[in-house]
């Protein structure tokens, strides 16, 4: 059997999973070839751990050229044109050619698409905003607190919930949260509103448990740095003096001049086996967008890169072997939602049930948050 090459664009949680379980699926024939701008991967969760120092940059952070020892081939560099029909990628300047071809770009963080965001606050999902709020949070004694969600859709549902409440309990142990208001902005009717009403109203429990006070239905139109004011399509401003902001999402523009983006402005896939409208073209993770029964699409987070990612490594691996089934991603998918003071919730279902989601909140405990830190030591020692 002549060898197959697969190319994976993208070193996320998606490009991560997918590399691994080709290669430990493939024989070294067969060639596995992991395309990643940065040439390093990030363990995004622990961005909320970072903010309020619990964690250092350094020790959230892997080289993905680790993966070479696995026989995995690894090239940092930047991916500038896709050709679906060919499965053929530039990558500065060279071309790579693949049997298969798994899209896992991720989603582009675009502040500068809301007028002043940029230069207001710090952007929670980049490893460079959450280290600067570490150090800048340090010195609010007093004022306003703001975590801002400037659009939908946005990947980790629960992140900004989780900021919100682990900067409050950061507030108290510095004895100080009686000075400082702490405040949500979201345009969603509610946090987490795909996970259904029921897990919808947990969350926002927690939230006022802690005083931290909610405002869904704002959708942001400017940021004014110098007024520090923010100010919503409804009428309504908010002032801040810490602002801690999730950045508008798009897809990357080199998926959009593929023509891999639907009319969604994300690449649409079959729901189980991920594949796009071209054969032996896949994509994963927060790139991609699934409609679900209820109206909504499917939320945009690591468990779901992860486990479509398995599954189209074994549908490939199924398909160049010629053994075994075929891979399929049922939808399934759970998160922990850090609460401060080394607890956490912890949310599991079905989001492909039907008529709606079928997802449980279970209530904070230190066992969930233990859980949590298991699986951060557990990641990097699985993948790399």
């Amino acid at each position: 059997m002549a060898g197959k090459t697969v190319l994976i664009l993208g070193g996320g949680v998606g490009g991560l999973v997918a590399a691994n379980e080709l290669r430990k699926r493939l024989g070294q024939e067969h060639r596995v070839v992991l395309v990643d701008r940065e040439g390093r991967h990030i363990f995004w969760p622990s961005l909320l751990w970072l903010q309020v120092g619990l964690r250092e940059p350094d020790g959230i952070v892997r080289d993905l050229g680790l993966l070479e020892k696995k026989g995995v081939e690894v090239i940092k560099g930047q991916v500038s044109a896709i050709d679906p029909e060919r499965r053929v990628v530039q990558v500065d300047g060279t071309e790579l050619a693949g049997d298969y071809l798994v899209v896992s770009l991720g989603a582009e963080l675009a502040p500068e698409n809301i007028p002043g965001l940029s230069g207001a606050g710090y952007n929670l999902y980049s490893l460079d905003g959450a280290t600067a709020l570490r150090d800048a949070r340090k010195s609010l004694g007093r004022g306003n607190l703001v975590v801002l969600i400037a659009r939908t859709p946005f990947k980790c549902p629960a992140a900004p919930y989780e900021a919100a409440m682990l900067l409050d309990y950061d507030l108290r142990k510095r004895k100080v949260r009686e000075h400082v208001a702490v405040s949500i902005y979201t345009p969603e009717t509610g946090p987490m509103p795909v996970a259904g009403p029921d897990v919808s109203a947990g969350v926002r429990e927690l939230l006022e448990e802690r005083e931290v006070a909610y405002y869904p239905d704002h959708q942001i139109t400017e940021v004014d740095p110098v007024g520090k004011a923010i100010r919503f399509a409804n009428g309504a401003q908010a002032q801040y003096d810490l602002l801690v902001y999730i950045p508008p999402h798009v897809a990357p523009a080199v998926v959009r001049q593929a023509g891999l983006a639907g009319e969604s402005g994300w690449v649409s896939v079959d729901r189980h086996s991920m594949e796009t409208r071209f054969p032996g073209v896949y994509a994963v993770g927060d790139v991609t967008s699934i409609p679900l029964a209820a109206g909504m699409a499917l939320p945009k987070a690591g468990v779901f890169a992860h486990r479509e990612a398995e599954a189209v490594a074994q549908t490939i691996a199924s398909q160049i072997t010629g053994r075994g089934e075929k891979g399929a991603f049922d939808g399934h998918g759970e998160c922990f939602i850090e609460v401060g003071s080394g607890r956490a919730g912890y949310g599991r279902g079905n989001f492909y049930g039907e008529p709606r989601p079928q997802v449980r909140l279970y209530k904070p405990g230190r066992h969930w948050h233990a859980a949590k830190v298991l699986f951060e030591k557990n990641w990097f020692r699985s993948w790399f």
